[in-house]
């Protein structure tokens, strides 16, 4: 099964482009860096593979602005927050490339498994996330910098299949 990329950038007025990829969940709020200034780094929330327990992989995004703050949208319930990715100095986020598993049918199901960026010099950051699914394509630039988003997050299914994050928006500075 192929599947479209889960990046969607906003700019302040305009959508551009890109279709997304898992539809469990419900989306949380946009997070914005201070004074809309461009996030400089990222980190992932993430769960370990659980053997034969259920897998959520991708919990959480957190974005590191250049003020020093973090900011995050949702963030699902399992996992912890791995190392933290940053830009050399002076320079920005300005795309990223989400690691996506499709839909398993009976099989465990993860939904967003990882994250790679890249920084405005053309450096690319390489997450620290789980390995099922594949690489969807980069998502279109922000020249001017990566300075919030939103995420979507499916809840506890009870004894259900538990994905967790599922899709994320990027918004330009």
């Amino acid at each position: 099964m192929t599947l479209a990329i889960a990046l969607i950038i906003f700019s302040c007025s305009a959508l551009l482009p890109n279709a997304a990829a898992i539809f469990w969940g419900d989306w949380g709020l946009f997070e914005c860096c201070p004074d809309n200034t461009p996030a400089i780094g990222f980190k992932l929330k993430t769960e370990r593979p659980q053997g034969r327990g259920d897998d959520t992989a991708l919990n959480g995004i957190s974005l590191k602005c250049r003020s020093d703050s973090w900011v995050s949208s949702s963030v699902g319930p399992w996992g912890n927050y791995g190392n933290e990715f940053i830009c050399p100095a002076n320079t920005f986020l300005t795309s990223c490339q989400l690691r996506v598993e499709g839909r398993q049918g009976r099989g465990d199901d993860t939904a967003a498994n990882n994250l790679n960026c890249k920084c405005s010099n053309g450096q690319i950051l390489y997450g620290d996330g789980t390995h099922w699914g594949g690489w969807m394509a980069w998502s279109d630039e922000c020249p001017t910098g990566i300075c919030g988003l939103k995420t979507r997050v499916e809840g506890r299914q009870g004894n259900g299949d538990d994905t967790a994050l599922n899709d994320v928006l990027f918004r330009c500075c």
